[in-house]
């Protein structure tokens, strides 16, 4: 909430400088604001993920992962990784971190290596969520990062699709899953 409020003070600001006229930066503010609504989702989803957690929602999927006694930390953590590839090839943006690693994922991962360090499992939450956000993105020809290579290549001459692109991309997901595996499985055995 606090990043809102600065960076809006400093757009009225630096608006206010170059000597736009106030009617029109507000307008200017305004348009940008309703063509860029996603943004406020991640407004709406703090509240909500509070107050789940405040009404056990952490609580809830430790107890969850308890009644699955042979479950192991990098289990659920591979599985979340593959969750989140599978979000990027579909073109959904979720924000991984306060509204699944926080409240649901750590807790799974923490009773599930009951006998491990904590922090090492908040890490490898942590690890999962970015791994798997990160590398799916590019699995899906709509993502921003993907469009934003295939307008400069094309700005700078270059004849290529956007299919073309995220083929190139598959082996690298497939490698950050297969790394992430390998490094959840080492955190699981490091007693």
């Amino acid at each position: 909430m606090k990043t809102t409020v600065i960076v809006l003070i400093m757009a009225l600001a630096a608006g206010l400088l170059t000597g736009m006229p106030p009617g029109e930066l507000l307008d200017l503010l305004g348009k940008s604001f309703t063509e860029n609504r996603l943004i406020t989702l991640f407004l709406l989803t703090l509240p909500v993920v509070g107050l789940s957690e405040r009404h056990g929602l952490q609580q809830l999927a430790a107890r969850w992962v308890a009644g699955l006694r042979h479950l192991k930390p990098h289990v659920v953590l591979i599985l979340y990784q593959l969750f989140r590839v599978s979000h990027g090839l579909l073109g959904l943006r979720l924000n991984g971190h306060p509204t699944f690693v926080r409240p649901l994922v750590a807790p799974m991962v923490l009773e599930a290596g009951r006998d491990e360090a904590p922090e090492r499992l908040k890490a490898a939450s942590a690890a999962s969520e970015n791994y798997g956000n990160f590398y799916g993105q590019n699995l899906s020809p709509v993502q921003p990062g993907v469009l934003l290579v295939f307008g400069v290549l094309t700005s700078l001459g270059f004849q290529v699709s956007l299919w073309r692109l995220v083929a190139y991309t598959v082996p690298v997901v497939l490698l950050s899953l297969l790394f992430g595996a390998l490094q959840f499985v080492r955190v699981d055995r490091r007693r």
